[in-house]
């Protein structure tokens, strides 16, 4: 029973996770992937409670590849693959500085690495102290909460 429920609650996860995503604003690599006019289907101006779950049920219908109606480890498996393998396609797009389909350690670096260790020595000495350390790791705690939510600030203990 325990499992049935982690795999009813992976499952909507999975869905509602991309309806509730849409609503927000378009933007660049991040964001939704539907545009409010695109889920408001009746043009009203207004998302009521059944062009949500149209929505929600399109998304679990795409999932569920066999058509059974019931979404299956191996579904959902799969749809969380392709989901990491786009994100991980428009990270190298963002990173990859000289085109040539990969992310090397530099183009990483000159991306994040140096600004957070700039960010990290905060008396500017070229070196991270003990203290400097945990301010930055309880600073990058606190971001994830913020993003993630308060489940993952407890985790990060």
């Amino acid at each position: 029973m325990k499992n049935l429920m982690m795999m009813s609650a992976l499952g909507m996860s999975i869905v509602l996770g991309g309806a509730v995503q849409g609503m927000a604003a378009s933007g660049e690599g991040k964001g939704p992937r539907h545009s409010f006019e695109q889920l408001d289907t009746n043009g009203d101006g207004q998302l009521t409670r059944d062009e949500m779950q149209a929505h929600m049920k399109a998304r679990f219908d795409a999932a569920d590849t066999n058509g059974d109606g019931v979404m299956s480890l191996e579904e959902m498996q799969a749809r969380g693959q392709e989901r990491a393998a786009k994100r991980a396609a428009k990270m190298i797009e963002r990173l990859d500085t000289d085109g040539d389909g990969g992310v090397s350690f530099d183009e990483a670096q000159a991306r994040r690495g140096g600004k957070m260790f700039e960010r990290a020595d905060t008396d500017g000495d070229g070196a991270i102290s003990q203290a400097e350390f945990d301010t930055a790791r309880e600073k990058m705690r606190e971001m994830h909460a913020k993003r993630h939510g308060k489940k993952s600030e407890q985790n990060a203990e």
